[in-house]
């Protein structure tokens, strides 16, 4: 596991396991064993998770977890001796990812772990893999583009050529650079690129004369308007 973790536990030889355990993974670890020193850290540096111990010195787990919440959606695994209902129904509605009771066993807990690191993972790869702008959402990995939930139908080249554009917004690509990025040639018929831009921009529904999304910088190419990325 590549992730940075952050332990919030007052007992140190608990931490210390975990720490152990966790660097048998390669997982890098922070320890602090109050609130106050967790949220100072948790402002200045990013990390994967934070397993959250409740009986903490000063402000608890608790009100620590509800001052997390409220800049952040990092995965929070509580590791509590409270092992009441209603000790877990208040860490959930806090915002806790899971709830785990001492004593607990360190595999298991990895196993936790690694399936909220992986879901994160998933979440973040789905997030870089939807791509909105104007009124619609391209969905890059199932090659989709939708307008407010509508399909729209692009050809293969023109979902290409689309994509090729809204991963470099902004950079201008001449019909030679273009040609030799999505068809994968160096030379052919370079009018394609045109007829191809033209058909592209009447299915995002633009203004010819003024568009908004594929724009033309003349002398350079055409290139996708970063003003207009969500």
């Amino acid at each position: 596991m590549q992730a940075k973790i952050l332990i919030v536990e007052d007992d140190q030889d608990i931490a210390d396991i975990i720490t152990l355990y966790l660097k048998k993974e390669g997982v890098e670890t922070i320890w602090h064993n109050n609130g106050e020193m967790a949220l100072e850290v948790i402002s200045k540096e990013k990390f994967d998770m934070v397993l959250l111990d409740i009986n903490l010195p000063g402000i608890d787990g608790y009100q620590t977890l509800q001052k997390i919440r409220k800049t952040s959606s990092i995965p929070v695994i509580i590791l509590s001796a409270r092992q009441e209902d209603m000790d877990m129904i208040m860490g959930f509605g806090t915002g806790a990812d899971d709830y785990v009771t001492k004593p607990f066993s360190p595999s298991v807990l990895m196993a936790r772990i690694r399936a909220h690191l992986r879901r994160r993972e998933d979440s973040i790869k789905y997030e870089e893999d939807i791509f909105n702008f104007g009124l619609f959402t391209l969905d890059r990995k199932h090659q989709i583009l939708t307008k407010n939930n509508t399909s729209i139908n692009l050809s293969p080249r023109e979902m290409e050529l689309l994509m090729f554009l809204t991963e470099n917004p902004g950079k201008p690509y001449t019909q030679e650079e273009l040609y030799n990025k999505v068809w994968g040639n160096d030379y052919g018929d370079l009018s394609t690129i045109s007829v191809h831009i033209r058909r592209l921009r009447k299915k995002l529904g633009e203004d010819t004369t003024t568009p908004q999304y594929i724009k033309t910088k003349y002398g350079y190419g055409y290139f996708f308007n970063e003003g207009t990325i969500l």
